[in-house]
């Protein structure tokens, strides 16, 4: 998925852990876990809005978009 969480870093940044990240948003520790190993289908603006506030950034410092580093197929096949 072209979708990158860089949640890894900014916990690093912060000098924090998963569990106090996760217990200062407000989600549990496996839940967060999910979304910060990229397996999150899908992230409320509720949950982006406080992982922001508790660790002090922007939406961009936590998501980036990199195109898909497969190759496309060739045309008509």
């Amino acid at each position: 998925m072209p979708i990158i969480v860089d949640i890894d870093v900014m916990l690093a940044k912060r000098k924090l852990s998963v569990g106090a990240l996760a217990e200062r948003v407000g989600i549990t520790p496996a839940n967060l876990s999910v979304l910060k190993n990229g397996r999150a289908k899908a992230v409320r603006f509720t949950t982006l809005d406080a992982l922001c506030e508790v660790l002090e950034c922007q939406p961009g410092d936590l998501l980036r978009w990199e195109p898909d580093a497969r190759p496309e197929p060739p045309a008509g096949e």
